[in-house]
């Protein structure tokens, strides 16, 4: 798949708008963490002004990827559906110092480019809507009976030696 680029500063100056989407096998890190990489991720970006005058980015990515649950091991459809305001810096020093000037807990800083990588802000933004430790809400009861029955005291080989004893 080829990365779609943009200039961040000139794309948030002019208040562009971009959408589409990605198959989930095409974005590797994201494929990696799930159980079937099948599906798509829907995506648009539009930029702008913070109210401070500084560039930003509005990315909003939405879809669904089948993870495994760490509690009953069977997998689970979690929805993704995040929207990012992300204000652009010059460099990551720049950024850094932004944030901190900013103390706005609802804003990223990042550093901004000419070559600004969409596909992999997107795939980023997805990343950080899986959970660290995936896990139904509730798991199926049929799930949780097998792990049950796995984990019922089986009998010890060494109870009979016991009886040989009296």
């Amino acid at each position: 798949m080829e990365a779609i680029l943009i200039d961040a500063f000139e794309f948030s100056r002019l208040g562009q708008s971009r959408s589409g989407e990605f198959a989930i096998a095409d974005l590797p890190r994201l494929a990696a963490e799930v159980v079937k990489p099948s599906g798509v991720v829907r995506w648009s970006l539009t930029g702008g002004k913070h109210a401070q005058g500084y560039p930003q980015l509005t990315v909003v990515v939405s879809g669904s990827v089948q993870l495994m649950c760490q509690r009953c091991l069977t997998p689970y459809e979690l929805g993704i559906d995040v929207e990012s305001v992300l204000v652009l810096a010059q460099d990551e020093a720049g950024a850094d110092e932004l944030e901190a000037s900013l103390d706005d807990e609802t804003l990223e800083v990042i550093a901004g480019s000419r070559q600004f990588n969409v596909t992999d802000l997107v795939e980023d933004e997805a990343l950080l809507a899986l959970p660290l430790s995936p896990r139904h809400d509730a798991c199926p009861e049929s799930s949780r009976q097998e792990s049950d029955l796995g984990s019922a005291k089986a009998p010890s080989p060494f109870g009979s030696l016991k009886d040989w004893k009296r």
